[in-house]
């Protein structure tokens, strides 16, 4: 029976992961902001006794550390560590305002993502069977977007990251994934007010998603049709790339539809 810890478990993309583990028969570690969110997934999952709750920011180092340590106690281990918890906001560079913005985006994105990690490194070495850590970017994080300059840098910020982490515990017993989702049908991406090409349904996505950690790949897009267009949009020369998004919709900022 696989034990999975999943930060951002409230909604979105960490439902839908909980919801395909459990349907797995996992023990899982639920972890999110809004109690009465988790209490009615884990409520819905099957085995619901078997899962564990905790109503926590992910940038509150120190609780989520004490979530970690307890789900470990727990569960007496863990198997898979899923950091999917996630904010997403336009920003622009010359509004004062933006900045706090900017900064809540990193921290709940990018270091928060280092703090999910950080307690279950030394459980996971001395388990002594297979791991894995996963990290979730992002295709914005591919290519930096108008409008969009935080989540792009935090995503890219993620991929890489995690790319160090993965070389960093070579050897460990513990594989690093990074999953990037291309357009996933979720509360965050709700507030697009623009196309969204291969929108993807979040069961689908959690399937995929699950079967790409178990094979311990290093880095997927998900769909696949995102990935085509990713790996296109990365050859682009600069040049060309900047005169074809120039004008390309922007995000919507924090407080604004």
């Amino acid at each position: 029976m696989k034990r999975v810890f999943i930060t951002g478990a409230s909604s979105g993309i960490g439902a839908a992961l909980a919801a395909h583990y459990a349907a797995q028969g996992c023990t899982l570690g639920l972890l999110g902001r809004r109690a009465d969110a988790l209490q009615a997934l884990a409520a819905s999952l099957p085995d619901a006794a078997l899962h564990r709750c905790y109503a926590v920011d992910v940038t509150d180092h120190g609780a989520l550390r004490a979530a970690a340590e307890s789900f470990l106690g727990y569960a007496g281990g863990c198997d898979i560590v899923i950091a999917s918890a996630g904010i997403s906001h336009g920003t622009i560079t010359e509004l004062a305002e933006d900045l706090p913005v900017f900064e809540s985006i990193i921290a709940t994105n990018v270091t928060a993502t280092v703090a999910t990690f950080s307690p279950f490194v030394a459980a996971m070495r001395a388990q002594g069977t297979p791991a894995r850590l996963v990290g979730i970017g992002s295709v914005a994080g591919v290519r930096g977007l108008p409008g969009g300059g935080a989540y792009s840098a935090s995503k890219a910020a993620v991929r890489v990251y995690c790319e160090s982490l993965r070389v960093e515990l070579r050897g460990s017993g513990i594989e690093v994934v990074t999953i990037a989702p291309g357009y996933i049908d979720t509360p965050m991406t709700k507030k697009n007010k623009y196309a969204m090409p291969f929108l993807m349904q979040p069961e689908a996505f959690a399937a995929a998603a699950a079967r790409s950690i178990a094979q311990g790949v290093s880095y997927r897009v998900i769909p696949w049709q995102a990935g085509m267009i990713a790996r296109t949009l990365r050859l682009l020369p600069n040049w060309l790339y900047d005169r074809a998004f120039a004008k390309a919709p922007h995000k919507a900022r924090k407080g604004t539809t």
